[in-house]
């Protein structure tokens, strides 16, 4: 039965991101807020939790999960950024995207595209997520909550809690955040291509 924590969206509770911390650390997966969609999220070591995401989700083996980093030295601790995309990354982060960058070492294998040594990477711009992601000390591996058949991601807690309390450790009820996810960006060959539009504003990147 998963636990339900009803945190502030603006100034969440110390106490509460605590606990919530030990619950990732101990292999448990998470139901949180983030500035795009609620998402499911475990420790970036956890092979048998991100199993058990795919498998909620149905996910084959080649779908690739997102790094949420709490800033941009995060970011460049898992990527290889150099002085354009990170120029560009300054000026978009925090915010609604997801960047493709080619990983360094530092990323797990199973993590990243089997053949192209990717990664996926955003700073979200959410107090809840940024406070997980600042007491955990580490990215958080996370997927959109879009359940198979689904359309849109889930946006309620209550349903969240409905359809997910025997599936995951924790549910963070952090008010509604909106159900776009993310617009995703590849900056492997240095200038942004989109490989798919969503709540961010991809010509800005362009102007940027």
């Amino acid at each position: 039965m998963a636990q339900f924590f009803q945190i502030h969206p603006e100034t969440p509770q110390a106490r509460l991101i605590l606990q919530a911390v030990d619950i990732i650390r101990r292999g448990g997966i998470v139901a949180y807020p983030t500035d795009s969609a609620y998402a499911l999220g475990c420790h970036i070591g956890d092979k048998m939790a991100l199993d058990r995401i795919r498998l909620m989700r149905k996910l084959d083996k080649h779908h690739n999960f997102t790094l949420m980093c709490r800033d941009l030295s995060e970011i460049a601790t898992y990527a290889r950024v150099d002085n354009q995309v990170f120029r560009l990354l300054k000026a978009h982060t925090p915010g609604p995207y997801t960047f493709i960058l080619e990983g360094t070492s530092e990323v797990p294998r199973r993590l990243r595209h089997p053949k192209r040594k990717t990664i996926g990477l955003r700073v979200p711009d959410n107090p809840i997520a940024l406070a997980l992601l600042e007491e955990l000390n580490e990215p958080l591996m996370s997927s959109t909550l879009l359940l198979p058949g689904d359309e849109y991601p889930l946006t309620d807690p209550y349903d969240i809690r409905d359809l997910l309390e025997h599936q995951v450790e924790l549910i963070i009820d952090g008010g509604y955040c909106g159900l776009e996810p993310t617009t995703v960006v590849d900056l492997t060959e240095g200038a942004p291509e989109l490989i798919r539009q969503g709540k961010g504003d991809f010509s800005a990147l362009l102007a940027g």
